[in-house]
């Protein structure tokens, strides 16, 4: 989601990547050449993360579906101790991916970032994640359709099929605001954890939505790590924006807790 992100405290985290718990200088160039893996992204502030349980459980799961193997949940929160050291404010990601006869696991460190958080003009890119369950790596197909849209001047793609069911935005979940509810497409994404984090606390349904019916509704957000923002438009579609809803969806977000890493 090109949220017009900016680095915050003056950049002063050096990006860094640890492998199996030991600094590694071409970490990045590795993970970049790896062919399938997975990951979970995260915002720390004062050493602690929102959501930390849920990022466990989306990698023990899909640790567990693509390498049929547990994850050690105790080393991997090592690790990220390890990785961030002094830092207290980062971006960290934890990936993991095969490589020779192993399975490593990988802490990135790179600046924190906030979002300006501008309302949102979504192109949408007829193309559905396989396993779209997964946060996974190695996707060219996803992100053609990203820069597919960057390219067109929209700040992100929405993914749709052939026949227009709308299933997630390039790098969010998308909820459709109907008066009462947010309307989840029901069509197959990934639960982001800013989304389940705010799916339980707000009137919400999940159901197929197409992009005719967009006109029909009063208002959309999307959510990833970064945080929510208001979609503006959809294609040729313009999409009110609410604020009042904002700041309501925003609030339950606010409101969720920090666990310390």
């Amino acid at each position: 989601m090109d949220l017009r992100l900016r680095c915050i405290y003056g950049c002063t985290v050096e990006p860094r990547a640890f492998i199996d718990g030991v600094a590694a200088p071409d970490g990045f160039d590795r993970i970049a050449a790896a062919t399938r893996g997975h990951f979970t992204a995260m915002q720390v502030r004062e050493g602690a993360v929102r959501g930390w349980d849920l990022h466990i459980a989306r990698l023990t799961a899909a640790n567990r579906e693509m390498f049929d193997a547990d994850l050690d949940v105790t080393a991997v929160r090592a690790a990220i101790r390890q990785a961030l050291g002094d830092t207290a404010d980062a971006s960290v990601r934890v990936v993991v991916f095969p490589e020779a006869s192993a399975v490593r696991v990988v802490v990135t460190v790179r600046p924190p970032f906030v979002a300006e958080l501008t309302p949102q003009a979504l192109l949408p890119v007829p193309y559905w994640r396989p396993l779209a369950h997964l946060k996974r790596i190695a996707n060219p197909g996803h992100g053609a359709a990203i820069d597919t849209a960057l390219a067109a001047g929209f700040d992100d793609a929405v993914l749709v099929d052939d026949a227009g069911e709308i299933a997630e935005g390039g790098i969010t979940n998308i909820g459709f605001w109907d008066g009462t509810h947010l309307v989840w497409p029901s069509a197959p994404a990934l639960a982001g954890i800013t989304y389940q984090l705010i799916a339980p606390e707000v009137p919400s349904r999940h159901e197929a939505v197409f992009l005719r019916d967009v006109p029909d509704f009063r208002a959309a957000v999307v959510t990833n790590s970064h945080g929510i923002a208001a979609v503006r438009q959809i294609g040729a579609v313009a999409v009110p924006v609410d604020e009042e809803l904002l700041a309501k969806v925003r609030a339950v977000y606010d409101a969720a807790p920090w666990t310390v890493i």
